[in-house]
C-alpha cells in the first residue's frame, strides 16, 4: 500500500485520468474530490460490499445460483493483491 500524506487543496494523480483532492479536513473525517473519466466506476468500499450483496441475493431468489459471478475484489483481500513491491 503506498502510503501519502496531503493538506488541504493537494491532490494526488492515479495513472493518467484520475485525481483524488483533499477538500476539507474536519476531525477524523476529510472530504474527497475525485475526478476521474465518466467510464470509471467510483465506489465507497462499504456500499459496494452492500451492492454486490445485494445483486449476489437477487440472482439467487431467482434460481440462477450457478450464474452469479464472483464478488469484485474489495477489504484486505483486494489490498493484499495490489500491495506494491518494496
Amino acid at each position: 500500500m503506498l502510503v501519502l500524506t496531503r493538506r488541504k487543496n493537494q491532490s494526488i494523480v492515479i495513472g493518467d485520468q484520475i485525481i483524488v483532492t483533499v477538500l476539507e479536513v474536519k476531525g477524523d473525517q476529510i472530504r474527497l474530490g475525485i475526478t476521474a473519466p465518466r467510464d470509471v466506476q467510483v465506489y465507497r468500499e462499504e456500499l459496494l460490499a452492500d451492492l454486490t450483496e445485494a445483486n449476489r441475493s437477487a440472482v439467487l431468489q431467482e434460481g440462477a445460483a450457478s450464474a452469479v459471478p464472483p464478488a469484485p475484489p474489495t477489504g484486505a483481500a483486494f489490498r493484499a493483491r495490489t500491495r506494491r513491491a518494496a
